[in-house]
């Protein structure tokens, strides 16, 4: 009969640093292929909702406001569109998509049957997340070229930054996905954080034009990062401050990644 763990060496075990191996590799295969097999419609959903947000707040806004910060408000909200609609693809798939495998489909189950860890797993769905997040954000980027928003060379630069960008919000969604209980539960979570995050973090307006003290809040959220590194790049420039923003992105990832694995393994091990 095989004795149990000490407490202390499960306690160990559980809040021990992440220890993933390429065994990811072949489940970010498999979540690959599953959504292969609807990629019109996923392509026509990921170009369909920012269009419609461009389109309308992009061209009606802009007839009001003709430039923000001296440059035209579309272009200004572009990109910030970018980080945004890459941050919510990141999210959504760590969320009801992370979701529906572990408890709904029981695939996290069938996959832990095999030699692999809750780590590997952990670390496959936020590679997949953020592979599906960096495509999202290219397919704005499409957009903003096809509509002659921007078609800056800098604008290439993007592309590298947006796997960077859906890997941190694919981290912080994946602890919200370890403690839900049910679909219902990630509402709270989008009306607490993402949708305050959206609103201060310079996508639609200036953060200049906020209170001082709502500023220093704004200058720590990771898509205020992602919105400070993306939109020079699109507007024809460099980033004022990349490194520090990259610091601030990776301090996100890091840590969100740490307790999703951590609040992961100790669901699943109940």
């Amino acid at each position: 009969m095989t004795e149990l763990a000490p407490p202390r060496t499960r306690v160990r075990s559980v809040y021990a640093l992440p220890q993933p191996s390429l065994r990811f590799w072949p489940i970010w295969r498999r979540n690959f292929l599953v959504w292969r097999k609807f990629l019109i419609e996923r392509v026509l959903g990921n170009v369909a909702d920012p269009l419609i947000t461009l389109v309308a707040f992009g061209y009606g806004l802009g007839s009001l406001l003709p430039t923000v910060d001296g440059v035209p408000y579309i272009l200004f909200l572009a990109s910030g569109s970018v980080c945004m609609s890459t941050m919510n693809s990141a999210k959504f798939e760590s969320l009801w998509g992370a979701f529906s495998r572990m408890h709904a489909q029981r695939t996290w189950d069938a996959l832990l049957n095999a030699p692999l860890s809750i780590d590997d797993v952990v670390l496959a769905e936020l590679a997949w997340s953020a592979c599906k997040a960096a495509f999202t954000g290219v397919c704005i980027l499409i957009v903003i070229w096809a509509l002659g928003i921007s078609r800056d060379p800098h604008s290439l630069c993007v592309i590298p930054i947006l796997f960077f960008i859906g890997a941190t919000f694919s981290a912080m969604a994946l602890v919200c996905n370890a403690f839900a209980k049910d679909y219902d539960f990630f509402t709270y979570y989008f009306t607490l954080i993402v949708t305050p995050m959206s609103f201060l973090s310079g996508v639609f307006f200036p953060i200049a034009a906020m209170p001082h003290w709502l500023q220093w809040v704004a200058h720590v959220l990771p898509l205020t990062a992602a919105v400070d590194l993306v939109r020079p790049l699109i507007l024809g420039s460099w980033p004022n401050r990349p490194v520090v923003d990259i610091l601030i992105m990776l301090g996100y990832l890091c840590v969100s990644l740490y307790f999703a694995t951590v609040f992961t393994r100790r669901r699943l091990a109940r």
